[in-house]
């Protein structure tokens, strides 16, 4: 009688503490879908309805005077396709070095591991700055090239700290039963070890596809041709064009519409810049969770 009403305790507590998670998830959802539709809503609403009365869901104040101007920039569409290249270019870059760098690192019969992995620790917290690093790529004619913004930032020691953590959490009897067939270093890390790591490996492909998306600070600092700039800005040049300057006090009217103008551009620009990452999330995600390690080593 005793083991079942501590038993009913049990399942009552555990209930009330998935009750609360899905509360507490709800709410987290909540707060991220809200932002996500008053942005998509404010891209359509008439900048004055907006300006006055915020967004509203009557779509005879909607409009499209937002996304007509973004798009019809031809410089966006070069935007557009320099990301696009920058970033796969950067991705399978970066993924492979880290990959490469990752692998002997998890060995523990690599010599000198310990102290490789103190000095790729002492960069995560140590930089040269940004003088000396646009003086090295000054040095190296790199500038105004699509490789002073990918070469840079290619490797990251913790992107590789994850996969060296992802190597070492691999049975070693896969690696033992290669050794068995015959198969050397080369063989056994393309074909046998990353094979087995595509979660790890589409983690990191999204990772770093979006971080060089979202950035433009390296293009603004070492790009001064406009067609090698990325969509980002592209996109920044677009909201500054269209934002009311401080001497701008002759014209009320005209300020008045720019700076209308500007505020609904700039959900527009948001809403396209973010739909290349939207798009490729879903490809990626079944990897996350996937247990592909399931069954690799038998016996």
């Amino acid at each position: 009688m005793r083991r079942k009403k501590s038993f009913l305790a049990q399942c009552a507590s555990d209930k009330v503490f998935i009750l609360g998670g899905n509360i507490f998830l709800g709410l987290f959802v909540f707060s991220i879908i809200i932002p996500i539709i008053y942005i998509i809503v404010a891209s359509f609403i008439d900048p004055v309805t907006l300006q006055n009365s915020g967004i509203s869901f009557d779509i005879s104040k909607w409009t499209t005077t937002a996304y007509q101007r973004v798009i019809s920039n031809k410089q966006i569409w070069v935007g557009f396709y320099n990301a696009i290249v920058y970033s796969v270019v950067f991705t399978a870059i970066s993924v492979m070095i880290t990959l490469l760098a990752a692998y002997p690192m998890s060995r523990t019969d690599f010599r000198g591991r310990k102290v490789l992995n103190i000095i790729f620790v002492i960069t995560m917290f140590f930089g040269g700055g940004l003088i000396p690093t646009y003086l090295v790529i000054s040095d190296l004619g790199l500038l105004n090239s699509m490789w002073a913004i990918i070469l840079p930032g290619a490797f990251s020691v913790w992107n590789m700290i994850i996969a060296r953590t992802y190597y070492q959490n691999i049975p070693s009897e896969l690696r033992e039963a290669a050794e068995v067939d015959g198969a050397n270093e080369l063989t056994y890390f393309f074909k046998i070890l990353l094979p087995v790591c595509k979660p790890v490996i589409a983690v990191l492909v999204l990772w770093q596809f979006v971080g060089m998306w979202n950035s433009y600070f390296d293009a603004m600092v070492y790009l001064s041709d406009e067609s090698k700039q990325p969509l980002q800005l592209v996109l920044r040049a677009i909201l500054i064009q269209n934002q009311p300057q401080s001497g701008m006090i002759a014209d009320i009217q005209s300020t008045a519409a720019r700076a209308q103008l500007g505020e609904l551009l700039k959900y527009a620009t948001i809403i396209i810049s973010s739909l290349p990452l939207i798009a490729m999330y879903p490809f990626f995600q079944k990897y996350f969770d996937a247990g592909i390690m399931a069954g690799s080593v038998k016996g």
